[in-house]
């Protein structure tokens, strides 16, 4: 092992600096002692995941694990252009209004039915988290569930705990609804429909079953809410959370366009992150173009402000750490270990990705996990007939990794952003009461998914 990365480490730096290699260290050593720290004070959430990711990939750098340029080259540019692209165009488009309305909408369609309110709640946080982005959908989602739960007299909890299991179970469905699509999509070049065709289906069977749960699981607790309470809701204006006609028309004119350049843009070497990119300059046109000189530019100040730069930098930070343990030859290794052990058989690959990713995407947070998985299955094409031939263990990676995200608090950032929220309005989640909820659903959704790759693959 040793010998593989020494040759690695001697390959690629030229005549670049290595201090481990003057020390007499071998940076594989150093590399993963790097991404392990980084890891380990990330479970601790002591310090912000931005900072943490941000040193771990300045000591790859200089420490010589590897160089400036293989640094920047580690970086997948396409990911975060489309991650920054759908947060502008959704933050310029809740300026309309537009997600208040369908809430209080679908609040009077239930005729505000407590347990209605709930189911409603689920299935609108799983059709946006695949249309928009998890973290994007809970971000709008979250305030007005508070606004309807104070209106209710109940507490937060039931609603924020289906929620977040549905913006992972609604995420999984296609390219941009979970950042892990996200970046496996970008590494294995998958497009937005192959991922709705090989997703979908099993997003929408846990769903329905994720929503049969919820019923169950708060039907008599929530039919205890007083009538004046329900009425409340029945009074609140859906017409005045239209605040901006104009933007809205504009908003979902461009959302339209960016959806059809993810499906249309693949067949044409035209990256999700490019049309992203190109919805949100257009939208930010349209939005703030009429405007002059001082007022323009302090518009778009704002709606870049908007930007979670925390995940942004995060993800920067990730994929050098991740370079780096590449390049010592750590997750080439650990791939040769996966295939001794399932002795190069396709389908146990394909499974023990799965519950891997699974598993430990409830423990750790699912975007670091698949960004270290990622290099170690493009490891594994060689032995499998070629990168076509493993399409199987990406969707494997895909399915563990976002339900996997719904085992714990830590399992998602969108879990974590929702708790955010609950705690500011002094009604806290506490990391076991989640977890004990949500592992045993997170488990079922994982049996259903083992059988639906089985059938679908093998």
């Amino acid at each position: 092992m040793s010998q593989t990365s020494h040759a690695h480490g001697a390959s690629s730096h030229g005549e670049g600096f290595s201090l481990p290699e003057l020390l007499g260290v071998d940076p594989l050593w150093v590399a993963t002692g790097i991404l392990i720290l980084t890891y380990a004070v990330l479970i601790t959430e002591k310090v912000n995941r931005a900072i943490l990711a941000m040193l771990g990939a300045s000591l790859m750098v200089l420490l010589g694990i590897i160089n400036q340029a293989q640094a920047v080259a580690g970086v997948d540019a396409n990911t975060l252009a489309l991650l920054i692209g759908m947060m502008v165009i959704v933050g310029i488009t809740s300026k309309s209004g537009l997600f208040q309305y369908v809430a209080i909408v679908s609040a009077k369609w239930v005729k505000a039915n407590p347990t209605g309110i709930l189911i409603m709640l689920t299935l609108i946080t799983a059709v946006f988290s695949a249309l928009l982005d998890n973290v994007t959908t809970v971000l709008l989602i979250a305030p007005i569930t508070l606004l309807i739960t104070d209106a209710l007299e109940t507490k937060v909890f039931p609603f924020f705990l289906a929620e977040i299991l549905a913006s992972n179970v609604g995420g999984t469905a296609t390219l941009i609804g979970d950042p892990p699509n996200i970046i496996i999509g970008s590494a294995a070049d998958l497009s937005f429909m192959q991922f709705v065709y090989n997703l979908a289906p099993i997003s929408a069977i846990c769903l329905v079953v994720l929503t049969v749960i919820i019923y169950f699981m708060n039907r008599k607790a929530l039919a205890r809410i007083p009538q004046s309470a329900q009425e409340r809701i029945m009074q609140f204006n859906e017409k005045e959370a239209i605040t901006d006609h104009v933007l809205l028309v504009k908003s979902l004119a461009v959302l339209a366009l960016t959806l059809i350049g993810f499906t249309a843009g693949h067949g044409h070497g035209i990256q999700p992150g490019t049309s992203a990119l190109a919805g949100a300059g257009l939208l930010m046109l349209l939005a703030y173009g009429h405007q002059h000189g001082e007022e323009q530019s302090e518009s778009v100040h704002h709606i870049f402000g908007e930007v979670e730069w925390i995940t942004i930098f995060f993800f920067g930070g990730l994929f050098v750490i991740v370079a780096g343990v590449e390049h010592v030859g750590l997750l080439e290794f650990f791939g040769q270990k996966v295939l001794e052990f399932t002795e190069g058989d396709m389908r146990m690959t394909a499974l023990l990705i799965f519950w891997a990713s699974g598993i430990l995407s409830a423990i750790l947070d699912n975007i670091p996990f698949v960004a270290t998985m990622i290099p170690l299955i493009e490891s594994t094409a060689d032995s499998f007939g070629g990168p076509d031939a493993i399409e199987p263990l990406w969707w494997s990676l895909a399915l563990g990794a976002c339900l996997g995200g719904n085992g714990t608090l830590l399992g998602a950032s969108a879990n974590l952003t929702v708790a955010a929220f609950a705690e500011k309005a002094k009604q806290p989640i506490g990391f076991l009461k989640f977890m004990m909820y949500a592992f045993p659903i997170m488990l079922l959704t994982l049996a259903m998914a083992h059988f639906y790759i089985d059938w679908r693959y093998f």
